[in-house]
């Protein structure tokens, strides 16, 4: 879903508040939690104007970080909800220093930047920055008298986006808007009915937006150098998974998510459709 005009504009009727700086910071063994205002605070009459977000950083597992970006907290739950196999990182930890907090879960680490812009960078065991959500990247909308939150992850020159479940379009995502919707439009168009808001690409991570709802994303459409993904609501969700390779990614994000069981050895013969005018006889088959 579109909300600016170009790159410095909104479009009309919307109002948007992004993440200004990292305040403060509350740090657990296992859990950063961040209170980010949407204005810089200089003075206590800053603290009036514009929302206040909570940013949580977790880890489900290892190589993992949960990201739970929240405005207004405690609304009615509306399920259903994605069955998340939940395991402790053995190698969480964090850290809260002068010029940064930490959270690192196995080889994966978010760093947030502490007394200047928003930036959350995700790095991996070498310090290499995979992503990274910079400023203008978290937001909360109005629109129209709707409320939407949406997260912008940096891609770098020549990486390129791969996944989101059945799709009829180019393989490689840039450029694409996808709306995670099932829709019975046929297998010539941008609808799809097996949709996936997961995707990875060839910098060694992948990110699983938790939402069963619709969730948009914008693939390098929006802004050129960035992902968006956006869900209507006061909540957003999301999980960084690293590699580094396809495969391990691929791992990871099914041991999070569920795997599929082995299906019976009778459906690996042979299939046949009754779709059409499809005439089959003891000769054809």
């Amino acid at each position: 879903m579109k909300f600016t005009d170009g790159n410095w504009l909104l479009r009309p009727g919307v109002a948007a508040f992004y993440l200004a700086e990292a305040y403060d910071v509350d740090a657990t063994d296992d859990t950063l939690t961040v209170y980010a205002p949407t204005s810089r605070i200089n003075h206590r009459g800053d603290t009036l104007k514009g929302p206040l977000l909570t940013i949580e950083l977790s880890a489900p597992m290892d190589d993992v970080i949960r990201v739970r970006l929240t405005h207004f907290a405690g609304g009615q739950p509306r399920g259903p909800y994605f069955a998340i196999a939940e395991q402790s990182a053995r190698s969480a930890r964090t850290a809260d220093g002068e010029g940064a907090a930490t959270l690192s879960s196995g080889r994966l680490t978010a760093r947030v930047a502490r007394g200047g812009a928003w930036r959350v960078a995700f790095e991996d065991e070498h310090g290499r920055v995979l992503t990274a959500s910079e400023p203008r990247g978290m937001g909360y909308i109005e629109r129209e008298g709707a409320h939407f939150m949406h997260e912008q992850l940096a891609l770098g020159v020549g990486e390129n986006v791969y996944g989101l479940g059945e799709r009829f379009t180019a393989f490689v995502k840039n450029g694409q808007t996808v709306d995670i919707w099932n829709q019975d439009g046929g297998t010539s168009s941008e609808q799809a009915y097996k949709n996936v808001p997961f995707y990875l690409t060839n910098r060694g991570y992948g990110v699983f937006v938790n939402h069963p709802e619709l969730v948009s994303f914008e693939i390098a459409s929006e802004k050129v150098a960035r992902a968006q993904f956006s869900v209507a609501g006061e909540t957003l969700e999301y999980f960084l998974i690293y590699g580094p390779t396809p495969k391990e990614v691929l791992a990871k994000y099914t041991a999070l998510t569920g795997r599929a069981p082995l299906p019976p050895a009778w459906s690996f013969g042979l299939w046949l459709t009754t779709s059409f005018t499809t005439s089959y006889d003891e000769a054809t088959v």
